[in-house]
């Protein structure tokens, strides 16, 4: 069975120089996406990624970023909106790539579904309220 999620990894500032992203490609025949990356010598790094394969080659690359000190998240605990603050405006969905915001056509409010959400900040930008919020 194939898997496909997006993830956040957080690499601490000992594995930036490490080929860790190419060890998944060819230790674990895994497929990946990389949807953002921040990585700086030195410094700790962040990358977004899709990661595809089969699921017991998904299993064992995950767990080898694991055992290697690599933090991994879920993208969709990264990505939030704040319900307080959203005025349903819309101004998120014409900005959104992967149309992760629609109108519900009966109540007229803005719908966010993360699982779409590719964290590129695009929404963030474009939000008057300052209702989308992303934690990395």
């Amino acid at each position: 069975m194939t898997v496909s999620k997006r993830i956040v990894l957080h690499f601490p500032k000992r594995l930036v120089d490490r080929p860790i992203v190419y060890r998944l490609i060819k230790d674990y025949d895994l497929e990946f996406n990389i949807l953002k990356a921040s990585v700086t010598p030195q410094e700790e790094g962040l990358m977004v990624l899709e990661l595809k394969g089969e699921r017991e080659d998904y299993d064992e690359g995950i767990r080898y970023l694991t055992t290697t000190g690599v933090r991994i998240q879920s993208l969709s605990q990264d990505v939030i909106r704040n319900e307080e603050r959203c005025t349903h405006c819309g101004a998120c969905i014409t900005i959104c790539p992967t149309g992760a915001f629609e109108v519900d056509p009966l109540t007229r409010l803005v719908k966010f579904d993360n699982e779409k959400c590719l964290a590129c900040g695009l929404c963030i930008l474009a939000c008057p309220p300052r209702a989308m919020e992303v934690h990395f």
